[in-house]
């Protein structure tokens, strides 16, 4: 899986720098290029003082990184090029271009660390998992800041020269910093004139923008693939239940069970099997009384193999005839460990109930609800074990001694521990202890046992009695009440939460559960709940992080507030790749690329509003200055937005290019993983960029518009109340 990922990095970067290469020229490109390797070294030299190590998820952040990590670069490179073409040289352009960016990079860099910094904080199991991506963006870019802004211009003032030759490209740049924009061809003024168009209505656009979002969402709500908790990825381990109830030595144990692996080791899918039988696997983590022993087994690679699943589904119907064993298949957790896919937990301070309700929602998940497989709760299993009464005053009658009365009945079960010694070839210690020969260790023998007592011999029987009773497993307790538990997994191409969904409806509708009695699902559902509250509230402080860096920016709650809508209007592209896809809305992954996805729309924002502000303060009417700010900004913002999409397509697409045995793959386990977050990010960004060109654009003429209005409306205030001063005097 890491080699994957280090591929995916190389294919990355290349796609990077042939879109960097195609529009800026080679020289400008080296000089771009350079932040990439920079960066990364900068970010691995902090990682490395935090004492971090490289993982699956610090190679996916560098992914990730590698189309943002120029950004800063293109603004600065794009900058001085359109200088160069006005006749300015080399050194004076690229001083110029860092310090005129350099407020628009710093801010927009600091926005996108603002977006990430709350993640660091993610609690449990799964923060502790994608921890990493936040610590690894946030040390890259900050190399990625000291690139564009100090090595990069320093770099360019002696090897930098303009990127393009072309006479056209040259007259659209100047014409673009001081010329008749409505004069230039291509790309470029097509963009322009369309501009135009759109900011003459800006009323239109806003709110054909709103009822693209609003009905985008309705339409992902009706028609969408439903929630996850975690994507599905293909595992390298699997494991096999084998479930049995009786009184069962060792030795039948081991049969029922290489039976079952009798059948595993048929298939060939696996590299190896280990399997273990046991009288206790309890030790083993969400594992039920009555397991009998374990097969671990280890996948083939996944291009040698047929699909779990499908491996899953065989060695369940290859051991369907096995009489008195039930099969259980189980994958490794993908992402935190949280057992079986619905875990209902039911507590009641009086346990006489609870086996009841277990038995009745258990009887619905079998009969009520379809595509559930696996099923267990936490009833104690089926079995007697024999209580001892000893009558304390019929042995004391007798003379007997409760402390020998005991040993005595200990003889015909687990033995008197006498000592412990350790063998020479062992590192524990074992127990000696006496007991009765195996013939003379019955139900029965218990009659028949006598103690020693002033009065003589006496049978045990004169004052024990022996009853059967319900064999009692393990007792759990949670806040001080008794808890049992009922469990099920899916079946594959199921989703779990709308499955929750079901079984929350009829539990609050239909199952009359005992007042006495309360539920709460728990596993899954449960991680699922924590990790969206917290993914909620990371946004809301990422949102009001940034919030504060604009307005210091800008000085202008307007422009902060336009840069933020930005924000919430590329979820469009979120939902429209969902859609576009099939995929369910992951609650981690898709989360984090919508948070991931808010740090990245504010950067081309940010540059284009900066730009709008430094034009008007310059005296230039608004319309002017919205058109000619459109034409500065339309190569750097294309530029920074194709580059990220690129460096996360071949995540996207769960392409792999090996470039050492050269093979190219498709559905590889890695970019399993990160699919989700990769097309909410590539999806989101590029209707962001349409919005960012037009809305953006739109809102600020709005805004120009109604301050106008405003102006305007004071103006004749105050002219109104002139005219009445001066003709007050003649009444």
């Amino acid at each position: 899986m890491l080699s994957d990922l280090q591929n995916n990095i190389i294919s990355a970067i290349i796609l990077v720098m042939i879109v960097v290469i195609s529009a800026l020229g080679m020289r400008t490109a080296g000089l771009v290029g350079l932040a990439i390797p920079g960066s990364f070294l900068i970010g691995i030299l902090y990682m490395y003082l935090f004492g971090l190590t490289i993982n699956i998820v610090v190679l996916f952040g560098l992914i990730l990184a590698v189309g943002m990590l120029v950004d800063g670069a293109i603004v600065v490179t794009e900058f001085a090029d359109r200088k160069l073409a006005e006749g300015l040289n080399k050194r004076d352009a690229y001083a110029l271009a860092a310090k005129r960016m350099a407020w628009p990079i710093i801010a927009s860099t600091a926005t996108t660390l603002a977006v990430f910094m709350p993640l660091m904080f993610w609690p449990g199991t799964v923060g502790e998992f994608m921890r990493f991506l936040p610590l690894t963006l946030i040390t890259t870019l900050t190399g990625s800041l000291l690139m564009a802004l100090i090595f990069v211009p320093t770099l360019g003032s002696v090897f930098g020269k303009a990127g393009s030759t072309n006479s056209k490209t040259l007259a659209a740049l100047a014409a673009a910093e001081g010329g008749d924009i409505r004069q230039i061809g291509g790309l470029t003024g097509r963009y322009v004139r369309l501009l135009e168009v759109c900011v003459k209505h800006p009323g239109k656009i806003v709110l054909l923008g709103l009822a693209t979002l609003i009905g985008v969402q309705a339409y992902y709500a009706t028609h969408g693939n439903g929630i996850e908790f975690f994507p599905d990825v293909e595992p390298e381990m699997a494991l096999v239940y084998v479930h049995a109830r009786g009184n069962m030595s060792m030795d039948e144990k081991d049969q029922l069970v290489r039976e079952v692996e009798h059948e595993i080791l048929k298939l060939d899918d696996f590299k190896s099997i280990y399997t273990r039988v046991s009288a206790n696997v309890r030790g083993q983590r969400d594992v039920s009384e009555d397991v009998i022993g374990t097969i671990q087994m280890e996948f083939r690679d996944w291009q040698d193999r047929r699909p779990a699943e499908t491996v899953f589904e065989d060695i369940r119907k290859r051991t369907a005839h096995l009489g008195g064993i039930l099969v259980e298949t189980r994958e490794p957790d993908a992402g935190p460990p949280t057992g079986k896919n619905i875990q209902i937990e039911l507590s009641s301070r009086n346990p006489e109930l609870l086996p009841i309700e277990v038995a009745k929602i258990r009887s619905h998940l079998e009969t009520g609800v379809q595509d559930l497989i696996d099923l267990e709760d936490s009833r104690p299993i089926p079995g007697i074990e024999w209580q001892i009464t000893v009558d304390r005053a019929k042995a004391g009658r007798f003379g007997a001694d409760i402390q020998t009365v005991g040993k005595t009945i200990q003889l015909v079960t687990n033995g008197i521990k006498v000592d412990e010694y350790r063998p020479n070839d062992a590192d524990d210690e074992v127990d000696i202890r006496l007991r009765f020969p195996d013939d003379k260790r019955s139900l029965d023998q218990l009659d028949n046992l006598r103690v020693m007592t002033n009065m003589g011999m006496i049978p045990i029987s004169n004052f024990v009695t022996r009853s059967a009773q319900q064999k009692v497993g393990s007792i759990n307790r949670s806040n001080s009440e008794r808890i049992m538990t009922v469990k099920a997994n899916v079946v594959p191409g199921v989703l779990v939460d709308d499955k929750v969904r079901e079984i929350q409806a009829w539990m609050a509708n239909e199952a009359n559960l005992d007042p006495e009695v309360s539920y709460r699902f728990k596993g899954e559902d449960e991680e699922q709940k924590k990790a969206q509250d917290f993914l909620g509230k990371a946004f809301l402080v990422a949102l009001f992080i940034m919030a504060i860096i604009l307005v210091t920016q800008f000085n202008s709650f307007y422009h902060a507030f336009l840069i933020l809508t930005a924000v919430i209007m590329s979820t469009i592209g979120v939902f429209v790749g969902l859609i576009v896809t099939g995929q369910p809305f992951g609650i981690v992954m898709t989360g984090v690329g919508v948070i991931a996805l808010a740090g990245i729309v504010v950067n081309n924002n940010i540059v284009l509003i900066d730009t709008y502000a430094h034009l008007r303060k310059q005296g230039m009417p608004a319309l002017e200055a919205v058109l000619r700010t459109g034409a500065q900004r339309l190569r750097p913002v294309m530029l920074t937005t194709v580059t990220t999409i690129f460096g996360l397509l071949p995540m996207t697409l769960q392409l792999n290019i090996n470039f050492i045995s050269r093979v190219v793959e498709f559905g590889a386990p890695s970019s399993q993983w990160w699919v989700q977050l990769s097309t909410a990010v590539a999806f989101g960004l590029t209707f962001a960029t349409l919005l960012t060109l037009l809305m953006t654009p739109a809102l600020l003429m709005l805004g120009a518009n109604v301050s106008a209005a405003l102006e305007r409306r004071r103006e004749r205030k105050a002219e109104k109340q002139q005219a009445g001063s001066q003709t007050t005097p003649a009444e």
